[in-house]
């Protein structure tokens, strides 16, 4: 007989996987492969194009048709250099009713839930498929939903509701902001400062961009929010510039100037339209730069896009959560996440997951034994629906 493993077991393997965005997730989605297998669950891989050794996982079990529940999660998590951690962060350590390490709730807990809730699955009778798809890359921008959404529609059938399983206390959020953002390169050209006329500041001409970016935020404010927007805090777009590093000396115009902006938009707000709006901005910075130096520009890099969610009217998605959970609230997020990836594809999409988004990126990020066990109960009585 196969080892069934407990949630817990499953999480303390998957916590032990440094599966930091800038490195290989091939370890844990192999032992994710090879432990339903053991369980006679055929699993499909998802390799990222490309030289890094990346690849998402997905399964299917119950009726081979179409309307299952996808249990969708990232395997990627955010480093742990230059954080003070009182423990490992890739061991699983139970302190005072608390389970510290990286990932615990961001967002491996989830994960853990959900290879337990598909073996499971698999041992019964289901009426409606269950699904799991866990992906890469979701901390550098949410880039890995959509190659594997496409590559489940290529292989199984496909699923009509997503629970994205991102720290929410196990409530259901039903939207959130979209993201997009610049990492921006202001190429400028160096001279003595005694002659500025004669050479282009890099950072000088930087703080125009940036500008931009209050003039924006200021505007968003004073204009009267609208339905959606309203139920978010803040109620508006937000834009925001979190690094900058730039020139050489105090008395040296800036060569170079590299900044990051970005934004958070309302769901509705279009992102290839703000993506416009500070590319138009940028060239006619650049345009003032290229006519004192012809040479110098503006390197634009886009981030993104992570599309908002954007709350369903009658969401099948968000019922079931209801139905489960009891929880009759609204709840909107300001982060994003990867369900407005399966609503563009066509899913129902709801958020919801043990633990709390406040724990997620922090040192000693952890998630309370209570959480990772209402998230157990949560599948159960998922299990009990789909049977």
């Amino acid at each position: 007989m196969p080892e069934t493993l407990s949630p817990r077991a499953i999480l303390e393997a998957l916590v032990a996987f440094p599966t930091v965005s800038n490195t290989t997730n091939l370890p844990l989605i192999d032992w994710v492969q090879d432990y339903l297998a053991s369980h006679g669950i055929e699993s499909h891989r998802h390799d990222k194009p490309g030289p890094e050794k990346k690849a998402a996982v997905f399964a299917h079990v119950g009726p081979w048709e179409e309307g299952a529940v996808v249990l969708s999660g990232h395997t990627d998590v955010v480093p742990v250099k230059g954080q003070a951690w009182d423990t490992d962060p890739f061991e699983v350590v139970e302190k005072d009713g608390l389970l510290y390490g990286r990932g615990c709730c961001d967002m491996k807990g989830f994960d853990a839930l959900a290879i337990w809730a598909l073996v499971e699955a698999s041992k019964r009778p289901l009426k409606r498929p269950l699904q799991i798809a866990l992906s890469y890359d979701e901390e550098i921008g949410c880039t890995g939903a959509t190659p594997l959404i496409e590559a489940m529609d290529a292989v199984v059938p496909r699923g009509a509701d997503a629970i994205i399983g991102e720290p929410s206390l196990m409530k259901a959020v039903t939207g959130h902001k979209g993201g997009t953002g610049f990492h921006v390169h202001v190429h400028g050209f160096e001279v003595h400062s005694s002659l500025v006329h004669t050479g282009v500041s890099a950072i000088m001409y930087g703080i125009k961009l940036i500008e931009w970016v209050n003039e924006r935020n200021a505007a968003n404010m004073a204009r009267t929010p609208s339905d959606i927007a309203s139920i978010f805090t803040p109620p508006w777009s937000t834009q925001s510039v979190g690094m900058i590093q730039g020139g050489t000396a105090h008395n040296i115009t800036a060569r170079d100037c590299t900044f990051v902006v970005e934004a958070r938009l309302v769901p509705g707000e279009d992102i290839a339209d703000w993506r416009a709006d500070f590319a138009a901005r940028a060239a006619e910075v650049e345009a003032d730069m290229q006519a004192v130096r012809p040479e110098t520009r503006i390197e634009l890099t886009p981030i993104g896009p992570v599309p908002g969610l954007v709350p369903e009217e009658g969401g099948s998605a968000e019922a079931l959560v209801r139905q489960i959970t009891g929880d009759n609230g609204t709840h909107v997020v300001s982060y994003g996440t990867e369900a407005g990836h399966f609503q563009n594809a066509g899913y129902s999409a709801v958020i919801c997951g043990p633990g709390s988004i406040e724990q997620a990126h922090q040192e000693n990020e952890f998630l309370s034994v209570a959480e990772f066990n209402a998230g157990r109960v949560f599948m159960e009585r998922l299990l009990e629906r789909l049977s």
